[in-house]
């Protein structure tokens, strides 16, 4: 706790902001482009230094400006048009309340573990489920397969269903676990980071599935290959689930 009541203690000093309305969105968006803009860098840079381009999983796919811009547009149209509404709501309904106290390292390990966890569950069944019938492929998910070699801007280039499908996911474990407000927040985080990493294009030698032993996680390379193939590798994280359903490829 000791560790962590320093951190919580400066969140807690902003508490005018944390408990504002507009917290919620600007948190996401700000943590989204700033997870993205290191490998909007190494697009760029990747293709005219040939020792970056060895770790682009799609070599001969590099995204334009004029494929990344309308990526944020939409985002940015999203976080002001959908995701403000709802977490004004709830903000409304549910005000947040800020403990003095910060919580314990392992309880925010194990309980953002169990998040993750229960989100990737969550998603493999919402994905599978809109892969295998048609008429959900075409009408919620088909945007977010417009680009068969992703980048880290086209993490949130989806519907408005699946975009507010994946936030209620999101948003409701850490309710259900009565996570800390701390604990909730560096969820947050996480699994904004791993969504972009997933979809960036990259397989670096400090990625997070390389640090995850005996091939438990799956990584961009996993997912890049669910947006190349189309029929598997559904899960957006762990490999557990498409292995049970016979629905894992190697990458």
């Amino acid at each position: 706790r000791l560790c962590l009541q320093s951190l919580w203690d400066f969140v807690t000093a902003k508490e005018p902001l944390i408990k504002s309305p507009f917290f919620p969105v600007l948190f996401s968006f700000s943590a989204y482009m700033a997870f993205c803009l290191p490998y909007i860098a190494l697009d760029f840079l990747s293709t005219r230094l040939p020792n970056l381009r060895k770790y682009k999983i799609q070599p001969q796919n590099y995204p334009t400006l004029g494929m990344m811009v309308p990526c944020i547009i939409q985002s940015a149209y999203h976080h002001v048009v959908l995701i403000f509404p709802v977490t004004f709501l709830h903000w409304y309904w549910r005000p947040m309340n800020l403990p003095v106290i910060a919580p314990e390292l392992s309880d925010v390990l194990l309980e953002v573990g169990v998040c993750l966890l229960l989100f990737d569950f969550e998603y493999f069944l919402w994905h599978l489920l809109h892969h295998k019938v048609p008429w959900l492929y075409k009408t919620f998910h088909k945007v977010h397969h417009k680009h068969v070699s992703t980048f880290a801007l086209t993490t949130q280039y989806s519907s408005v269903w699946e975009l507010l499908s994946l936030g209620f996911f999101a948003a409701i474990n850490p309710l259900l676990l009565e996570c800390h407000p701390l604990t909730e927040m560096i969820f947050f985080l996480v699994n904004i980071w791993l969504s972009v990493e997933d979809h960036s294009g990259y397989d670096l030698p400090w990625s997070t599935h390389r640090l995850v032993p005996f091939g438990l996680y799956g990584g961009a390379p996993h997912h890049d290959l669910h947006h190349l193939k189309f029929k598997s590798n559904y899960a957006p994280y762990f490999t557990h689930w498409d292995k049970l359903f016979g629905t894992f490829t190697e990458s």
